[in-house]
């Protein structure tokens, strides 16, 4: 496993995490931890950036409620809306242990559903991964192995429509909270884009739009390329082009065969998504019109 340092405090059962984002004004972050304080909060991790282009501001905070003034999340949520409206913030107050639940869509390629899986099952990501999809049946040895349900769901441009129905049929049914496409060598429908907007992750390797289709990393080693990188980004209608949460970036060596190109190459896509999915899980990611804001460990 490719390792992810890490600087964040660890995440005591009764933290919780505040996420917001509003128009700047003077005032929210003493607003935000004088609210905190007046309650028994004591703060754990904060962090906080002011778009200087947008106007907008943005503050995530972990925090723990304690003494005999604290009380509970629920209490904390109802008060906070006061605050909340002043500032017109948009804002999530969550447990700062809570396992997302996670579907992985894969196709044939099984380097970056075997990563997460591992950094899963290992605790090195904060996620319950409660089934694996896939348009092809051959991964489902590696999610058995992993004691995760598979889902075969075959597609073709006649079924498609009804693959994506039974798709989110299982979102439902599993109270899925993030999709996460593993190397899933389909593209989604417009409207499936819409209904997993930001709760689904992609992986594609970097070398787009130079070298698009079959055999990336061949076409990219034939070009005599120095760099080869990965991006891990929301899913939008935009084919690719969604907000990106992480990148990941290695230099090539003239020396390098063509295997030891793609090799490294997967795993740089290994590395960005596993990042970019903790970075979601750990509620770390802001949505920022177009682009993400994401506070780092």
């Amino acid at each position: 496993m490719i390792p992810m340092p890490s600087t964040a405090p660890a995440a005591a059962s009764g933290d919780l995490i505040l996420t917001l984002s509003c128009p700047d004004r003077p005032g929210i972050v003493y607003a935000v931890s004088g609210f905190l304080a007046e309650r028994g909060c004591t703060i754990v991790e904060s962090q906080q950036f002011h778009d200087r282009e947008s106007g907008a501001f943005f503050m995530r905070v972990q925090f723990a409620s304690i003494g005999e003034r604290a009380i509970g999340p629920d209490d904390l949520r109802r008060e906070f809306g006061t605050i909340a409206d002043r500032f017109t913030m948009s804002w999530r107050l969550v447990p700062a242990t809570h396992k997302q639940r996670v579907l992985i869509m894969v196709s044939r390629f099984g380097h970056c559903l075997n990563d997460l899986l591992y950094r899963a099952g290992t605790g090195a990501l904060n996620i319950d991964v409660v089934a694996v999809v896939s348009n092809h049946p051959d991964l489902g040895a590696m999610a058995d192995s992993y004691n995760v349900p598979f889902h075969h769901i075959p597609v073709t441009s006649q079924t498609k429509p009804a693959a994506e129905a039974q798709l989110l049929d299982l979102v439902s049914e599993l109270q899925v909270d993030l999709v996460v496409l593993a190397r899933y060598m389909q593209i989604l429908s417009t409207d499936l884009c819409k209904q997993l907007e930001g709760r689904a992750i992609n992986i594609h390797h970097s070398m787009l739009p130079s070298f698009k289709g079959a055999q990336p990393y061949r076409r990219a080693y034939d070009r005599g390329v120095k760099l080869v990188g990965a991006t891990a980004h929301y899913v939008t209608a935009d084919l690719d082009e969604g907000p990106i949460i992480d990148q990941a970036v290695a230099r090539v060596d003239h020396a390098m065969t063509v295997e030891e190109v793609t090799a490294l190459g997967r795993d740089n896509e290994c590395l960005a998504l596993a990042r970019a999915v903790r970075s979601h899980a750990e509620n770390r990611v802001l949505l920022n019109g177009h682009r993400t804001v994401v506070f780092n460990h």
